[in-house]
Formats: structure tokens, C-alpha cells, sequence
């Protein structure tokens, strides 16, 4: 039998990207978003091409009972869940409108770590599993281009260290995944250094590996690493004048 993996927030380009990488090594999809009808030609793709089975599911990711729905629809409890669900959004917008402020962060924090934690329990329950989390290196230190999104995602992967932590010796593992900047629509028109951008499928794969080698947090291009480093090594006198 093939394993399964679910996806949530699977309309993005990250997301599709690695059901693609998921789907190549035989691996049946299911497929959670808002409004799922819009991947139906991408479902259909993939189960003809690469001969796997593909289930869409409606997921709201700001809904509570969204995963409980979603479970419903399932015929079992999938081997691997990956939650790329996310919404950058501008910081001007967001230090003036309190609304899409407390959008970014319930997109970024509370819609999937609340989802990732019932999922975690029925997981635990059956001794086995791995949570995927995209998060992002914006987490690791407040910037004043991007502070409230980077404020959710530190909050994130603060979760998910957490519960990496819980579920340790239980069977199940949780990977976080931090990229850097990567080439999607969300960035679009943004002017990014080559050198520190991946593409969606450079993620896909770093997600895919680290599933197979079980490893618990992974910088999609190594280089990150030790910026994020020198980044947070910074004393606060200083990287209060930076601006990048």
C-alpha cells in the first residue's frame, strides 16, 4: 500500500509543488483548501501523469473544526501531514488596519497551530507520523519590513519546537521548515537576491527529504543558517539601525 500524505493550504505554490514531489515517489495525495474545485485540472494532472490516487478537500484554515471536517472525508489517518498554509501580506497595510493584522497572524499562527495540535493527538494515539510545518526564517528576529507576519511565524516555530518536544518517544516527529526567500506569486514584484531565493520545487524537495530522513528542522538553502546566525547574534544597539 502507498503511503499518503495531506496537505493543507494546498493552493499554493509551494504546496503544489510538493504534492508534485510527494506524488513522483508514489505517494497518494489528499489536498485541503478553500475552494478545491480550483485545483481540480492540477488533480486530475497529477493522477493521470503520475498514476496516484488525489482527494480534494474544503479546508478553511481559520475555521476550528476545519481539520475535524477534513479527517471526516478521509478514508484513514494520512502518514504525513504538511501545513503550508500562510499569508505574508504588507506591513504598512497591517500597522494600519488592526483587521488584516489579526488576519496575518491567525493565518501564519493560530489557524495552523491548532490544527496541527488535534492532528498531533490522533498521531500520537497511533504511535506514528510526521507534522510538517512551513515556516520562515522572518520568525527568528522582528524586522521592520515584515514584523507582524514575522511575529506569527516566530510563533510557529515556537510551536512547533514545542510539540517536537511533546511528542518526542511517541513515534511521531515534527519538522520545521524554514525557507528563505522562494520565487512565488506572493513575492511577486519583489526584488529578490538570487543567491538566497529557492524555487517552490527546491522546497518540495527539502520537504520530501526531510520526511524520508526524519531530520526536525531544515534550512531550505544551507546559507541561511548562518545568516539567520549572524542575524540573531546581533546585539540589539545594532540591529535596531539595520534595514533589510
Amino acid at each position: 500500500m502507498s503511503r499518503s500524505v495531506l496537505i493543507l493550504g494546498a493552493h499554493s505554490a509551494i504546496a503544489m509543488a510538493t504534492a508534485r514531489r510527494f506524488a513522483a515517489e508514489g505517494w497518494t495525495l489528499h489536498l485541503a483548501l478553500r475552494g478545491p474545485s480550483r485545483l481540480q485540472a492540477d488533480r486530475d494532472d497529477i493522477a493521470i501523469r503520475l498514476g496516484v490516487e488525489v482527494t480534494l478537500h474544503d479546508y478553511n484554515a481559520l475555521d476550528p473544526d476545519a481539520i475535524d471536517e477534513v479527517m471526516a472525508d478521509l478514508p484513514a489517518l494520512p502518514d504525513v501531514v504538511v501545513c503550508a498554509v500562510g499569508l505574508l501580506g504588507e506591513q504598512e497595510t497591517a500597522q494600519r488596519d488592526a483587521d488584516f493584522a489579526t488576519l496575518i497572524l491567525r493565518s501564519n499562527f493560530e489557524g495552523p497551530a491548532l490544527h496541527l495540535e488535534r492532528l498531533a493527538g490522533r498521531f500520537e494515539a497511533r504511535g506514528s507520523g510526521r507534522i510538517v510545518g512551513v515556516s520562515s526564517v522572518a520568525g527568528e528576529r522582528g524586522r521592520a519590513s515584515n514584523y507582524v507576519y514575522g511575529a506569527a511565524k516566530s510563533g510557529f516555530t515556537a510551536f512547533l519546537s514545542g510539540l517536537r518536544n511533546r511528542l518526542h518517544g511517541t513515534g511521531v516527529g515534527v519538522t520545521t521548515v524554514l525557507p528563505g526567500f522562494v520565487d512565488t506569486p506572493m513575492v511577486a514584484g519583489r526584488d529578490l537576491p538570487p543567491a538566497l531565493t529557492a524555487q517552490p520545487e527546491d522546497v518540495a524537495r527539502a520537504i520530501f527529504a526531510a520526511v524520508e530522513a526524519e531530520r526536525d528542522v531544515i534550512y531550505v538553502k544551507r546559507r541561511w543558517r548562518w545568516i539567520m546566525a549572524v542575524v540573531r547574534a546581533l546585539p540589539e544597539p545594532v540591529f535596531k539601525r539595520t534595514r533589510f
